[in-house]
């Protein structure tokens, strides 16, 4: 009966192989396009390969950990969990870094061909990514019959999220900041110059960060999240294989229903936002009746409350389409939030720092009540079991949310290439919008990620506390007034806000790195800015590269021994309380920085689309300070802790008998 959920996830890998080979077949341009996109290439390769070569030397000790606590089937879920997490990121990079020249190129034929291109690109990364993790779980599953074994599955591609999201983070911010500030603000030469020591390295932290680190999170959110509902359906309803099964079929179900819908992506004229959300809301009422048919087909009603489950999975759409509203809302350059940054930006860099700050803190408060909102009304209609189904439908929608995110990166590339290339500006007209919407986008994809996870980690914390009674025979109430359930809280809540910092700080060091090779290579390299001598562009890829990995180590070990110390020296009381104070700190401090990051951003190209004085203005100078530190935010910080809030919690699950 597994062969549903099996077949659905291999028709969506086909459809990305299918995707792939369309843009792949498209033309690539000129010679000198050709040569900036294969450097991009080059850089990005070089780094995954450098950056899953050294996350393997923390993951066979784990793996031989898991072996020796556990059995092989816990220790191989870890494996297959964490090589399926990388694989998707870079299946799903490989294409995009050979997209963006094709966008570039068909950017010359208008507005319809670069679009169709970029959303090809995306889509093969949305579709790839969901259908493995779709069939690691079904199949893992399927061979072992081990639940626990899924947990583990989990953890590899948790802790593999985390890596990835932090050190593709902190190479793309650490190249961007380093490019802006040597060559925007000193130099005042445009973002993408190949006179720019750093713009390769720009270009391929584009591609490391927002595609691969954000395929190998959301892989792992959609992964853990499923495996969360199957383990709380087995301890709320023992031994029933077709509840604990239900979220395999229905993430089939919604998947088939997204790569229908995604053929409802169509530009007309530039509404370019509207039309891939033509896409996403197709795939959210095709996925209604997808739900419908397979409740009634799998689940009994006179055993179990279908149409209540059925209710609940529909408030996890409504809570996705709301986020992603909301989040457009406070990212986009048609509102009010970007609009008042831009404006902020005429009295000077502080301003616009005091208002970018400011509407990030603001730009909680809307998630967080539908999140409340949703979680309540699934728990209202069906119990935990209700906020499960919420969970894995929210998610049962990713793989046209990650094709809307990753056609960012490829317009943001496409754009570098058509500066870089000194294509006409036509070119750069039709590159432009689509890079401000990719913007928007990323943005978008990020709030659903980490409102999912805000869903799926109080999911999983249900899990934990019933897994916890189930192995001591107990109920566990965790009372504030336990001093060991307050501390835990306390110390739970201070993980994200630490593992913030340290992501900030790393930026910040391996952006000075940058700064000063720029700075040395417009020194000592006579000729770059007159372009008759060109820059060295694969020492400072080299410089980023290295201090990308050196940085990621310590946060992701604070992460991950965290839980761990509290488990062992405090007991289970207080590891309740820590994994609640994770939760909620983090999902605050995740929206604040990635809202508020693409705020920032989006108000800069808001003033140099002409606003406010335009490029060059001193709003224009004091828009791109805001941008430099609202980029380590949304792109690094804010989205490497939506992995953190489920890493600590699957580790809590997995290592629970050890703690009583």
């Amino acid at each position: 009966m597994l062969l549903f959920p099996i077949v659905a996830s291999l028709l969506s890998i086909l459809y990305a192989v299918f995707l792939a080979w369309q843009v792949l077949k498209a033309p690539r341009g000129d010679s000198q396009m050709q040569d900036i996109a294969k450097a991009i290439q080059e850089g990005a390769l070089a780094y995954l390969k450098r950056q899953y070569r050294t996350v393997a030397i923390v993951a066979i000790p784990i793996l031989a950990v898991l072996w020796w606590l556990f059995d092989l089937e816990v220790a191989g879920g870890f494996l297959v969990g964490a090589v399926a997490s990388a694989f998707a990121g870079v299946f799903g990079m490989m294409i995009a870094v050979r997209a963006n020249a094709r966008v570039a190129e068909g950017a010359k034929k208008g507005f319809p061909e670069a679009f169709s291109l970029a959303f090809r690109g995306g889509a093969v990364t949305g579709f790839f990514v969901v259908g493995l993790a779709l069939l690691a779980v079904t199949a893992y599953y399927l061979a072992t019959q081990n639940l626990q074994a899924l947990i583990g599955l989990g953890f590899g591609g948790s802790l593999i999220s985390v890596f990835a999201r932090l050190g593709g983070g902190i190479y793309t911010k650490a190249a961007d900041v380093g490019a802006d500030i040597v060559g925007k603000v000193e130099k005042g030469i445009p973002e993408d110059d190949l006179r720019n020591p750093a713009v390769i390295a720009d270009n391929v932290g584009d591609n490391v960060g927002d595609d691969a680190g954000m395929a190998a999170d959301l892989f792992e959110t959609y992964a853990v999240t499923t495996v969360a509902a199957m383990v709380l359906g087995s301890l709320l309803f023992s031994g029933v294989k077709e509840v604990i099964e239900l979220p395999l079929f229905m993430g089939a179900a919604a998947l088939i229903a997204s790569l229908l819908g995604s053929m409802a992506v169509r530009i007309s004229g530039k509404a370019i936002m509207r039309a891939l959300y033509q896409g996403l809301i197709a795939s959210a009422i095709l996925s209604v009746p997808a739900f419908y048919f397979i409740l009634n087909s799998r689940i009994s009603a006179d055993a179990f409350p279908r149409m209540a489950w059925f209710f609940a999975s529909l408030v996890g759409i409504a809570v996705t389409l709301l986020l992603v509203g909301i989040t457009e809302y406070y990212t986009s350059k048609k509102f009010r939030p970007v609009q008042s940054i831009a404006e902020a930006s005429k009295t000077g860099s502080g301003t616009n720092v005091i208002i970018g700050l400011a509407m990030g803190m603001e730009s909680t408060a809307a998630p967080i009540m539908v999140i409340v909102a949703g979680a309540l009304l699934a728990y209202g209609l069906a119990g935990l079991f209700g906020v499960a189904l919420a969970a894995v439908a929210m998610l049962s929608l990713a793989g046209i949310v990650i094709a809307i995110d990753a056609f960012g990166p490829i317009t943001d590339n496409a754009g570098g290439i058509a500066e870089m290339a000194n294509l006409p500006e036509s070119v750069r007209n039709v590159t432009d919008p689509l890079d401000a919407v990719g913007n928007t986008t990323k943005a978008v994809t990020k709030a659903y990620a980490i409102g999912s996870a805000g869903l799926a980690a109080l999911v999983l914390f249900v899990s934990y506390t019933q897994e916890l009674e189930h192995v001591t025979g107990r109920i566990f109430n965790f009372e504030l007034g336990d001093p060991k359930v307050l501390a835990g809280l306390f110390l739970g809540g201070a993980v994200p806000y630490l593992f913030g910092s340290m992501a900030m700080r790393a930026v910040g060091k391996a952006a000075g790195s940058v700064v000063e090779e720029v700075r040395r290579q417009f020194r000592e390299i006579k000729g770059i800015m007159e372009r008759t001598a060109k820059p060295d562009y694969g020492s400072a890829v080299d410089i980023v590269t290295k201090a990308a990995l050196k940085e990621m180590f310590l946060p992701t070990a604070i992460v991950v021994a965290s839980p761990i110390l509290v488990g062992f020296l405090l007991g289970p009381e207080a590891l309740g309380g820590f994994l609640i104070g994770t939760i909620v700190t983090g999902l605050f401090v995740a929206i604040s920085m990635t809202s508020g990051g693409a705020a920032w951003d989006n108000a800069k190209k808001y003033i140099e689309e002409g606003h406010f004085g335009g490029k060059g203005s001193d709003a224009h100078k004091a828009a791109i300070t805001g941008d430099t530190v609202g980029d380590p935010y949304k792109d690094t910080a804010g989205p490497a802790i939506n992995p953190v809030i489920k890493v600590v919690n699957i580790i809590a699950i997995l290592l629970v008998r050890f703690f009583v």
